[in-house]
């Protein structure tokens, strides 16, 4: 049976431990192994609950399968470049409880955690990552590394760039457009596009 390793044992990866327990998958299909991170302590204060492997110098295993536990669009990419160079094989992960609808497109690794929501015509790209109860609407993009924090509203034809980061219950109305690189603060409301590598906050969003 394949071995599923989680890469990062922070808060996040810690809940993708549970979802993946919880997946129809698990034990049949693959097992629970453990975390990769540079933090031997990292689950210390909660009781150690699974080995945690060195990420730095780790020999990637074709027979393993590894599941991104890292939020921030940066850190992910930086952190899976070298084991995507040394041939990882990368999991895209759907919880029982998402919903994906027809004809939605997952790249390489994505996540989709309980109660996210991916409805028609959708492209989710490699990495992504929808957290708790996110909504994705009809002919939404989503690009490459961006992480969305649960409850995010992205409403039908909106278009998200590479690396965006969005905080919690973020709302996007129809058919805007997120640049790559930008920073959607939690409970921002945008109401227009947003340039490239810009933070915005706020109801009406605004830029920093």
């Amino acid at each position: 049976m394949k071995k599923l390793l989680i890469v990062g044992a922070g808060g996040f990866g810690r809940e993708l431990y549970i979802w993946a327990s919880q997946h129809p998958d698990c034990g049949r299909a693959w097992e629970l192994a453990g975390f990769l991170d540079d933090n031997p302590q990292a689950l210390q204060a909660f009781g150690s609950f699974a080995p945690v492997l060195p990420l730095a110098g780790h020999v990637v295993d074709p027979a393993n399968l590894y599941l991104c536990g890292l939020g921030l669009p940066p850190v992910k990419e930086k952190l899976l470049q070298p084991l995507l160079a040394a041939g990882a094989n990368f999991l895209t992960f759907i919880h029982p409880r998402a919903l994906v609808g027809d004809r939605v497109k997952l790249g390489r690794g994505v996540v989709l955690c309980p109660g996210a929501i991916a409805s028609a015509d959708i492209t989710l790209g490699d990495f992504v990552m929808l957290n708790l109860h996110v909504t994705i609407g009809h002919d939404a993009s989503i690009g490459d590394w961006s992480t969305l924090s649960a409850h995010c509203d992205v409403t039908g034809r909106v278009q998200v760039a590479d690396r965006v980061f969005m905080g919690s219950r973020i709302s996007i109305i129809p058919g805007l457009s997120v640049g790559s690189g930008a920073t959607l603060g939690a409970g921002a409301v945008v109401i227009r596009d947003v340039p490239a590598g810009v933070t915005v906050v706020g109801n009406p969003a605004r830029i920093l």
